[in-house]
């Protein structure tokens, strides 16, 4: 592996790309360090030491931005009206004719979809930055903190509007560095500044494991939690490279003089199908009861009991509710996402059929079979993984703090994954051994 990153840096083309992207994450991890105008920085940290890295209800936001969300900084929003939109457009794409429509024009069509994308990220930012300098004023951005109503001192109009302006500004920034990172540098822009983000909040997490724990100094905290890592991160990398592989043989044609097809394929149906975004879904379903019972006013009976079992992660009724509403979001992203009737068309339609299946109806009813016996399993090893952080080391009382389940792990294992095979399909075109042996 070493020695295919020597000979990767060795390629001119391939270092100008690593070099660049390095770049590109140098400049995006500053940005998540400058505060915006009109906040006491000192109040800021002042309440970060108080709340010791528990971020409460901001913390997948918080996660997304790598730590710049709590220090209020101007990349606070981090890609998380990005991802935001871009899984509204998707989810918009199957309900809109117009939008299914250029979606099947080709690269026009799809440039269109990413321009929209563009501007509906612009309106979350603005709305997003709005309820986080809203939050910060109230001082319930850091409940609990003695100065957290001092984070921001002028109350102006003019200092409000220019916040959230900053805010969405740097949100534009960052989603034109990850743009830039795909078409100049190595693996999807995005992907790379949402790993380093994820990636950026992993040793303040560890040391802060070590330092609360009380065998050995911490250090058996600290070893477990790494070990616990190391097995997740290998039953990750399993699971999200298993796939079912389902047969396809296409029949000969003559066009012509000459003669297509005759080759046989197959559909690759990964056990994951829908990836992280169930995770996702789940979470920020479970955030909003939270955030309307933490804004609202007044002791009333639904708000206790929100408060009770929906904001703490370790009660029983919101790990169940979690639970099962990430089974019900990757069935329904699976449903949305991969259409059985549109692949048995196009295999029609190109002389394709499963061997042993005919072609059309059935052949869509089986793909619709397959595809629901995977996605269990599936669904049920995110719903494992995404709990990790809330029952793993209870009993040590670090698992506020661990880093190693949910969503980071999912998207740390599957970027890397997906950046690795990059580099190693341009070194194998030079004829190099790439990483993968």
């Amino acid at each position: 592996m070493l020695t295919a990153f020597a000979r990767a840096f060795k390629t001119p083309d391939l270092r100008k790309k690593l070099l660049f992207t390095l770049g590109i994450i140098v400049v995006y991890r500053v940005g998540t360090h400058i505060p915006i105008p009109g906040v006491d920085y000192t109040s800021v940290q002042a309440c970060v030491d108080q709340m010791s890295g528990n971020s409460g209800l901001f913390g997948l936001v918080n996660m997304f931005s790598g730590g710049a969300l709590l220090q209020i900084t101007i990349f606070a929003l981090g890609i998380m009206p990005y991802i935001t939109a871009s899984i509204i457009l998707q989810l918009l794409t199957v309900v809109i004719p117009r939008l299914e429509a250029l979606k099947k024009e080709g690269q026009s069509g799809t440039a269109k979809i990413t321009q929209y994308t563009r501007y509906l990220t612009i309106a979350l930012a603005v709305l997003q930055g709005t309820g986080l300098v809203a939050t910060a004023r109230s001082g319930a951005l850091f409940s609990g903190c003695t100065v957290a109503n001092q984070i921001v001192p002028d109350r102006a109009i003019f200092i409000t509007v220019l916040m959230v302006l900053t805010m969405t500004a740097g949100t534009a920034v960052v989603m034109w560095l990850g743009e830039l990172i795909t078409d100049r540098g190595i693996g999807n822009g995005m992907s790379i500044l949402m790993f380093i983000s994820i990636a950026a909040t992993f040793p303040a997490a560890l040391w802060a494991i070590k330092e609360q724990g009380t065998l050995a100094d911490g250090w058996i905290e600290f070893g477990t939690v790494m070990l616990v890592g190391f097995v997740m991160v290998g039953l990750v990398v399993f699971v999200e490279q298993a796939q079912r592989r389902i047969p396809v043989q296409y029949a000969k044609r003559m066009i012509g003089r000459r003669s297509y097809g005759g080759t046989s394929t197959y559909i690759p149906l990964k056990v994951n199908q829908a990836g992280v975004i169930p995770v996702i879904f789940a979470s920020s379903l479970l955030y909003i009861p939270a955030l309307v019972a933490q804004f609202s006013s007044g002791t009333s009976g639904w708000k206790t009991w929100i408060q009770a079992h929906l904001v703490q992660g370790d009660d029983p009724i919101y790990i169940a509710m979690y639970f099962l509403l990430i089974v019900f979001f990757a069935f329904f992203y699976v449903a949305i996402t991969f259409n059985p009737e549109e692949v048995a068309d196009n295999m029609k339609k190109y002389g394709g059929f499963i061997p042993g299946i005919r072609a059309g109806r059935p052949t869509a009813e089986y793909l619709s079979y397959v595809l629901n016996r995977i996605t269990w399993p599936g669904s049920l090893y995110l719903g494992l993984i995404a709990l990790v952080p809330t029952m793993a080391l209870a009993g040590f009382g670090a698992n506020q703090n661990f880093p190693f389940g949910g969503t980071s792990i999912l998207i740390i294992v599957g970027v890397g994954l997906e950046t690795v095979k990059q580099i190693e399909s341009q070194l194998q075109q030079r004829n190099y051994e790439g990483f993968l042996r």
